[in-house]
Formats: structure tokens, C-alpha cells, sequence
């Protein structure tokens, strides 16, 4: 099958990591997948094998236009034709985030499926709060999905978008995120010198108001047990700054961006989230994969899908930094077996891509 995969970007994000593991995957398969990028900016520029094409070299700031999204449709619809002259055609296409999907479904190539990766109730919330304009923006993107073939990447994001009445999807569909299982594994395995020699707890996330880190530093100031936490995060500076708000700098350990995160999740004794919303978070399963426990606010959408039945006792109510606290205390004491969890083989990365192939076909 030749596939194309449609996004903003090749960035460090969530969606363009999840997207590349499903290239790499469905490459190793057999298949021809291909990157549609809204924009010239690819971190895998040197390692892929994958055929990248940017659609909109220097032009990326007018995907945001209220005014302007049929003419750049257009221009894209003309770009993937030229694509397809000379590649053949796509068996179908995937598109992810709001401003390429929205120019995808204007473009009216198909098949089309939308990968939907977040939280729409949520997003919207946020945006409201930023100003009319930007709100509009991301209503109209939202409401581009009525009609479409759309695939979320938790069960939580596809009950909210059932009950949504402006989205009427044509076809809707839970697809896992993909992750190589052994490639996690082997990675977590290498050792890392920097990282410390006692123990220590983890929390891996942006720095942004979603991932609620003054919750997890509130939280921290509440827990009896005194251990260290490392958290591999940007904008060190401004973490310091929040940390020394709550009281808790000396407690924590900024060891900057990591290529590979693994080991210290492997080394850590629990991975700590603390989000008011995600979609399907990335690293709680990879937190899984390695054999660390995890404590997580149950956010909309996809902790209580991760964490079940014994591990679900580890789930705390959002923005509850005594609840998080708590919970970090029981599970250092507890130190419950994470082996063998049923959702490791769901997400496993060949079986993501024979989902996909089977279901956009």
C-alpha cells in the first residue's frame, strides 16, 4: 500500500512521533508510506528513509488565515496530484492536526482519515480563553470533521466526539498509538551515566499549562517520602522558577533534553503524570514497556484506559495535589508488578499497522 501521511510538521510533538513510528512500521511491513508536510521543519531530515514532501516551502504562516484556507487547499490539491504523477496514487491518506486537517478535507482527496490526538472539548475550552479570533480558528477546524472517516487514538476521544453535536462523522474508529516494543526495551537497556545513582521518581512532559506541573510541585511538597524527582521537560528555567514557588527546587533534577528517555524511565521507581487533559498519553504505555509503575491524574482521555485493574488504584482526580501525593506514597510502598499488561501487545507497532491497513482499505 502506498500511504500518505499528512501533518503541520516532522516536529518532536506527540502526533509527528506517533506518525513516524506508524511510517517506519508500515515500512518495515512493506508498505510505501509518504510524509505530506504543511511545513519545511522535519528533526528526521537525516535519519529517515521515509519520502518526505513539503507542500508549502515558505509559505506555512498562511495556514492559519481565516480567509485563506481554500485558495492553500487548492494549492495543495495540485501538489498532491504532481506527487501522484510521478509516485502513483495513494491507497489513502492519513491527516493529523488542526491546520493540515483542515486543508485536507478541503482538498477532497480520498480516502481520507483524520487522526484525531487530543482532547476537541478541551482544546476548545483553552482556545475560548485566548481571544475570538484564535477560538474561531479552532472551531471551524473542529467542525471540518462532520463528514469525515476519523480515527482517535483513545476510547475516551471517540465517546466525546459521539457526543459532539456540531461533529457527525461518517465513520469513527479507535486506533491505538504504535510503539516498537523491542526497540523501547533494547533503548531503555543502554546505560546513561547521568542518571542518579539512588532513587527517584519521573515525570516526562512540555512545559505547558496541560500537563499541570504546579499540581506535580504542590504534590511533591505534600508526599512523605522525600525522594528526588527528574523531570525531563523545556524551558528549564522557567520549571526552576515555578519549583522554587512551591518550595520543592532542591528536590528536583532538570538533566535537559534526552535523546533517549528510556533508561531513566527504566530506573526511575514511578512515573508521575499529572495533566488536566491528554489524549492517549505516549508515556505512560512506554513507562509500561520498561516495567516502572505509574501514579496519574484520570484525565479525559486515555489513563483508565492504561491503567487497569490492579494498577487502577494509582488513578487520582485532576488538579487533586493531595490525591497525587498520596497516591505516589502507596505506590512506592506498594512497588505493584507491571509485567505482562494486556495493553503492551494492543499497542505493539505491527499490530497498530495491520489495524490501520485493514481498516483505511
Amino acid at each position: 500500500m502506498r500511504v500518505a501521511i499528512a501533518i503541520d510538521r516532522l516536529s518532536t510533538g506527540g502526533a509527528a512521533k506517533v506518525m513516524y513510528s506508524l511510517a517506519e512500521e508500515l515500512q518495515r511491513s512493506g508498505h510505501e508510506p509518504h510524509f505530506l508536510l504543511m511545513n519545511e521543519h522535519n528533526v528526521y531530515k537525516e535519519t529517515t528513509s521515509i519520502p518526505v514532501h513539503v507542500c508549502f516551502a515558505g509559505r506555512h504562516r498562511k495556514l492559519n488565515g481565516l480567509l485563506s484556507a481554500n485558495a492553500m487547499a487548492d494549492v495543495l490539491k495540485e501538489k498532491i496530484s504532481s506527487i501522484e504523477k510521478e509516485m502513483g496514487k495513494f491507497d489513502f491518506f492519513l491527516s493529523n492536526l488542526d491546520k493540515t486537517n483542515l486543508l485536507m478535507v478541503k482538498s477532497k482527496v480520498s480516502p481520507l482519515f483524520v487522526v484525531i490526538h487530543a482532547s476537541i472539548e478541551a482544546e476548545l475550552k483553552r482556545h475560548a480563553k485566548l481571544g475570538p479570533i484564535k477560538y474561531l480558528r479552532k472551531i471551524r477546524a473542529k467542525k471540518a470533521l462532520s463528514n469525515q472517516n476519523i480515527i482517535t487514538v483513545s476510547k475516551g476521544i471517540e465517546g466525546e466526539i459521539e457526543g459532539i453535536n456540531f461533529i457527525t462523522p461518517k465513520t469513527i474508529k479507535t486506533i491505538y498509538n504504535p510503539f516498537n516494543v523491542s526497540d523501547i526495551i533494547e533503548r531503555s537497556n543502554i546505560n546513561n551515566q547521568l542518571i542518579p545513582d539512588g532513587d527517584y521518581l519521573i515525570h516526562v512532559g512540555r512545559f505547558v499549562k496541560q500537563k499541570r506541573h504546579d499540581v506535580l510541585f504542590d504534590a511533591i511538597s505534600k508526599m512523605k517520602n522525600s525522594l528526588p524527582v527528574v523531570l525531563l521537560v523545556n524551558n528549564e528555567d522557567k520549571v526552576r522558577k515555578l519549583a522554587e514557588k512551591y518550595n520543592v527546587a532542591d528536590r528536583i533534577i532538570l538533566p535537559g533534553h534526552q535523546t533517549n528517555p528510556y533508561p531513566w524511565i527504566k530506573n526511575a521507581k514511578a512515573m508521575v503524570l499529572s495533566s488536566d487533559f491528554e489524549g492517549l498519553p505516549t508515556v505512560l504505555i512506554e513507562s509500561l514497556i520498561c516495567g516502572t509503575p505509574i501514579v496519574s491524574t484520570d484525565c479525559p482521555h486515555g489513563p483508565k484506559e492504561i491503567l487497569k485493574d490492579h494498577l487502577s488504584k494509582y488513578l487520582v482526580p485532576v488538579q487533586d495535589s493531595g490525591a497525587l501525593a498520596n497516591a505516589v506514597d502507596d505506590i512506592l510502598t506498594d512497588n505493584p508488578s507491571v509485567i505482562d499488561m494486556d495493553i503492551v501487545d494492543e499497542v505493539s507497532a505491527s499490530n497498530i499497522a495491520n489495524i490501520y491497513v485493514e481498516h483505511c482499505t
